[in-house]
């Protein structure tokens, strides 16, 4: 057990491109000529990734920070290699980058800050859209969920 762990740590590292973990230099994702270059969408976790590519609605490539700006946890943007980040953005190929950071403070802080260095580069940036979730009923949904709901409507 303890030799599998140690092989797995000389052989798995950070994906050149998303920052996923890989045993290769360019994880599987950013290798694949299916993928739709112009949309990268930012995650906090390979974990994230994954709930994604499960949906099989997202056909774009990814950036996985490996975490959130937490402020009180001493981590900044240098931390999530936001840098990195940038420099994959702003690469002349992508047009639109899609932030699926997880709806909490830390979260809703990362994308805003990421957001708002990309707007500032002349990036397209759009957000998740948050909401009731499919089969919730009403009456069990949290105010928070609700009200973002009834914020973020759209026409039918």
């Amino acid at each position: 057990m303890s030799r599998a762990l140690s092989e797995a740590v000389e052989r798995v590292k950070h994906c050149a491109l998303c920052n996923t973990f890989t045993e290769n230099e360019i994880c599987e994702t950013c290798l694949d000529s299916e993928r739709d270059a112009t949309q990268l969408c930012v995650v906090e976790t390979p974990g994230d990734q994954l709930m994604i590519e499960q949906t099989l609605t997202f056909k774009g490539l990814y950036f996985v920070l490996m975490g959130r700006l937490s402020p009180l946890d001493g981590i900044g943007p240098k931390d999530l290699h936001l840098d990195k980040l940038i420099a994959r953005a702003t690469d002349g190929v992508v047009t639109e980058v899609v932030l699926a950071t997880n709806f909490t403070n830390e979260g809703e802080a990362t994308a805003h800050y990421i957001s708002e260095t990309l707007k500032a580069r002349g990036l397209k940036v759009s957000r998740l859209a948050r909401g009731v979730p499919v089969g919730g009923e009403l009456e069990y949904v949290d105010a928070g969920t609700i009200a973002r709901a009834m914020l973020d409507r759209r026409s039918t």
